[in-house]
C-alpha cells in the first residue's frame, strides 16, 4: 500500500514512516526537505500519486493563534484538493486531546478549524487525538517561566510517548477509516508540575519548579479534565519512568 505521511521528516511523521516501512508498505516521507510544500501545494500531487493513505502529522512552525489558524486551513486544503486528484480513500491525522475543552490556546482553536476542514470533505478520515507527548514536557515548562524560575499548576496530564503515538498512527492508516475521533493517551496520570520538575531533575536543570494553582497552560487557565481524555481512550504502553529512564531530557 503507498502511504504518504505529510511531515514525515519531523520527530511523529519519521517515526511512522520507519514503521510502515517495516511492515512493507510504501511510505513517502513528503515535507519541505523531500520537495513538498503543503503550504503552496508544490510536489503534492506527484507525492500522492497512487497512493491510497494519507497520514498528516505536519505541524505549524508558530503556535501564534492567527499563525497557526492560516497554516492548518491553507494546508488542509491544499492537502485535500490533492487527495481528491490522487482518489486517496483514508485520510488520518493528528490532533490533540483537549483541543475542544481548551479554546483559549489559539493553537488549539486552530487545530480544531483543522478538524473540521477533515470532518467536511469527501475522503473518509480517521482523527487521532493524542495528549501531550513526553518529549513536550520541556517546552511546558519553558512557556511556565518566569525570571528563571516555572509556575506550573498541580492539574493532571496523561502524556504519551512520541513512538506510542506513531505506532497508533501506523495502525491506524492501515486500517479501515472510522469517519470519527479516537483518543490516545499514556498509561500514567501525573500532575504538570510534577513532570516538568522530573523532567528538568532528569535533564540537570537548576530552574526550580513552583506548584502554583493559579498558573496557566500557554496562558490559559486548565483543570484537571482539559487535557487528559474521555472514559476509554486508546493507551501507549509506555509508562512515564521508563521513558525518562532511557530518555535524554534537555535542560
Amino acid at each position: 500500500m503507498k502511504i504518504v505521511v505529510i511531515g514525515g521528516t519531523g520527530l511523529i511523521g519519521t517515526r511512522v514512516v520507519d514503521r510502515l516501512r517495516e511492515q512493507g508498505h510504501e511510505a513517502v516521507a513528503a515535507s519541505p526537505s523531500t520537495g513538498v510544500d503543503i503550504l503552496t501545494g508544490e510536489g503534492l500531487g506527484e507525492a500522492m500519486a497512487g497512493a491510497q493513505v494519507v497520514v498528516d502529522v505536519a505541524n505549524s512552525p508558530s503556535f501564534e493563534a492567527a499563525a497557526a489558524l492560516e497554516f492548518f486551513q491553507t494546508a488542509g486544503r491544499n492537502i485535500q484538493a490533492a487527495e481528491a486528484e490522487a482518489g486517496v480513500t483514508h485520510h488520518v491525522a493528528l490532533s490533540v486531546v483537549g483541543a475542544d475543552r481548551t479554546t483559549g490556546v489559539g493553537y488549539f482553536r486552530a487545530k480544531i478549524a483543522q478538524e473540521e476542514l477533515i470532518k467536511a470533505a469527501a475522503v473518509p478520515f480517521t482523527i487521532v487525538r493524542a495528549t501531550q507527548f513526553y518529549e513536550f514536557v520541556g517546552a511546558i515548562a519553558d512557556a511556565g517561566t518566569q525570571d528563571g524560575t516555572v509556575r506550573l499548576p498541580p492539574v493532571l496530564m496523561r502524556p504519551v510517548a512520541a513512538d506510542d503515538v506513531a505506532a497508533t498512527l501506523a495502525e491506524v492508516a492501515t486500517g479501515a477509516p472510522v469517519n470519527a475521533t479516537v483518543e490516545l493517551a499514556g498509561p500514567d496520570a501525573l500532575p504538570m508540575d510534577e513532570l516538568a520538575r522530573r523532567v528538568l531533575d532528569a535533564g540537570h536543570d537548576a530552574r526550580e519548579v513552583v506548584t502554583d494553582a493559579e498558573a496557566g497552560y500557554f496562558g490559559t487557565k486548565v483543570d484537571d479534565h482539559s487535557l487528559t481524555p474521555g472514559d476509554a481512550p486508546r493507551v501507549g504502553p509506555t509508562r512515564f519512568a521508563d521513558w525518562l529512564a532511557g530518555a535524554k531530557p534537555r535542560g
